[in-house]
């Protein structure tokens, strides 16, 4: 089977394992998803104090969402029964909103996926809470930069395997460990699709970055160690260690000549301090 499909906004798409490459209509809809997925995170970012819950950003996010035409997706994916992803401290993804009340020094990661005119529009940041130890805010800042490293190897010519092994060495150069367990995703009108976008990888390995690709980078950074534990509600990951985890996360298209990311933030409000 192909490796590649080249695919039309008029085709049915399908969690085949084919990587699919999108046309002008494809970055469009992911441009116009994208960029909501960046207001609704921008429209946070005054409301993430101390004494907020997590259950009332959720809140929050999901009428943004609506208010913006879109539904969204984690919203009943696979029984997720909320609008977004609060991942907390030593909460590596896919925290679970609820009564946890925000306190000051905490660090925090949301992530949105509002699914907009049939795309999916990925994204994440990470929050101050207060005042927050320097260690943290380091943490903070090298994870960005990962993100944005592996940005820069997202271009026609190159290999999956670029992305991963250039956020490992700056992960690692500052002793922090990489998450294994989780990755980057393709998407577009699906919400979880082929490729698998690794943080730890080696130079030159992994598919061909082709003009048309859609996927997520989204490194976990761990303070302490790499090891990941999953707790009893079947979604929390947190670190082994009970170190602090930050990530970012952008969704992206290839291009004839680079990338185009869809989830920049229109006020610039790219990291925190914001």
């Amino acid at each position: 089977m192909n490796q590649y499909q080249t695919v039309t906004a008029e085709d049915t798409v399908l969690r085949d394992g084919t990587i699919k490459l999108h046309g002008p209509e494809g970055f469009a809809g992911m441009r116009r998803a994208g960029r909501l997925a960046a207001e609704i995170l921008d429209a946070l970012v005054p409301f993430v104090q101390p004494g907020v819950t997590t259950g009332q950003i959720d809140d929050l996010v999901r009428q943004m969402t609506l208010d913006g035409g879109a539904v969204p997706a984690t919203l009943g994916y696979r029984g997720f029964a909320h609008s977004c992803c609060t991942s907390l401290n030593n909460v590596i993804c896919h925290g679970i909103p609820g009564d946890k009340v925000l306190r000051d020094g905490d660090i925090i990661n949301i992530d949105v996926t509002p699914l907009l005119d049939g795309w999916h529009g990925d994204s994440s940041r990470m929050y101050l809470v207060g005042d927050v130890p320097l260690k943290a805010r380091r943490l903070i800042d090298v994870t960005y930069e990962c993100l944005m490293l592996g940005i820069e190897q997202a271009r026609p010519g190159k290999r999956l395997g670029d992305i991963g092994a250039v956020i490992q060495r700056h992960a690692e150069a500052h002793r922090y460990g990489v998450v294994r367990e989780f990755c980057g995703h393709g998407l577009g009108r699906l919400f979880h699709d082929a490729p698998e976008v690794v943080h730890a990888a080696r130079a030159g390995t992994g598919p061909e970055l082709r003009p048309g690709m859609f996927f997520t980078i989204e490194p976990m950074i761990n303070l302490g160690k790499a090891g990941v534990k999953m707790l009893d509600d079947g979604w929390t990951a947190v670190t082994r260690d009970r170190s602090l985890s930050a990530q970012f996360e952008h969704s992206i298209g290839i291009t004839e000549d680079g990338c185009e990311i869809f989830t920049l933030s229109p006020a610039g409000l790219h990291k925190p301090p914001y």
